[in-house]
């Protein structure tokens, strides 16, 4: 479904609810009981979220803000004026301004889960740039599909962004072919603009995703109300508890739902039966040095650039390019 007005383009390719249904249902039968961050973001969780990126202890937001800030006009000169910006999980696109204003490029394409926020979002942004060609994409880009309006905007350069660190989200394997994805996109003489968190101290990991406030623990709870909510499972929140740690093993930050007792949920005609402890893992975020972050974007087709980095080396921020 599209909609249109102006230079503001609008299409809604959000899953369906059955998929939703399926994928938290098949996650919940697991040997590790497991949901898609993803299904983090309905408009409580994206208002949750907002609040986490202003607490304290959570440096990513404002470090990467800050080095896009301090270096947005020698990114811009790599993404080059009069491309097409696509950017992954755009959310509220306070970042992507920083890049806008500086870059002034032909089109944004905007995508995201968050139907409502990505409304928001694009009709702000297209009010602030009103030359900008602004095609939102309500989608899971975590899926392929055929992006809307490129066609229109044939010969352009495009580039890619994806801040926030979200590629952490995804294993390895994962990450990859998100990558192979994104460089297919940008094609011969393109590029990627990334977010990619570091490694650090420990402390400071498990400080970020466990704030003294609790609003992490807040929006990982948001997610069993929205199942609630959206597809008529039962989950008692008060029988689950937030857990965020550094697995240092695997170099990644999980995040569970841990069962204070004995108990069984119903969704979609169907009993999960959870024991006390046993936990639902709701995400992953998976920490890298610039060295392995550039040997994975090499493995997956592109060409690492420059890198941008904080004094304190807690972020990083990529340029990678697509061999013309």
């Amino acid at each position: 479904m599209r909609q249109a007005s102006a230079r503001l383009s609008y299409y809604d390719l959000k899953p369906a609810r059955d998929s939703f249904l399926e994928e938290v249902a098949a996650g919940l039968a697991r040997p590790q009981k497991e949901i898609s961050p993803k299904y983090f973001y309905d408009q409580r969780g994206c208002e949750l979220f907002e609040a986490i990126c202003a607490t304290p202890e959570y440096y990513p937001t404002r470090v990467e803000t800050a080095i896009m800030q301090s270096h947005v006009r020698e990114m811009a000169r790599h993404l080059g004026a009069g491309c097409v910006v696509v950017e992954y999980g755009s959310g509220t696109s306070r970042k992507t301004r920083i890049l806008i204003g500086e870059l002034h490029p032909l089109a944004y394409i905007p995508i995201d889960i968050a139907g409502e926020q990505l409304r928001l979002a694009a009709a702000e942004l297209a009010a602030a740039f009103p030359e900008l060609i602004v095609i939102a994409v309500c989608a899971d880009y975590s899926r392929r599909f055929a992006l809307p309006g490129l066609a229109a905007l044939e010969g352009s350069r495009r580039v890619i962004y994806f801040p926030g660190s979200t590629i952490g989200n995804f294993t390895a394997p994962e990450a990859r072919r998100f990558l192979e994805h994104a460089a297919a996109l940008a094609r011969a003489g393109g590029g990627m603009l990334v977010g990619v968190d570091l490694k650090k101290e420990h402390a400071l990991l498990d400080s970020a995703y466990n704030d003294a406030r609790g609003v992490t623990a807040a929006f990982n709870l948001n997610l069993l109300a929205r199942i609630n909510r959206e597809l008529g499972a039962n989950f008692d929140l008060a029988g689950f508890r937030h857990r965020a740690f550094y697995n240092a093993r695997l170099g990644r930050i999980e995040m569970h739902l841990v069962s204070v007792r004995p108990q069984r949920v119903a969704l979609g005609g169907r009993l999960f039966s959870f024991r006390d402890g046993e936990t639902i893992h709701t995400e992953n975020s998976y920490k890298y040095s610039v060295a392995e972050f550039r040997k994975l974007a090499r493995e997956a087709g592109f060409e690492p650039v420059a890198c941008w980095t904080d004094p304190q080396r807690l972020f990083s921020v990529h340029y990678l390019s697509v061999a013309a």
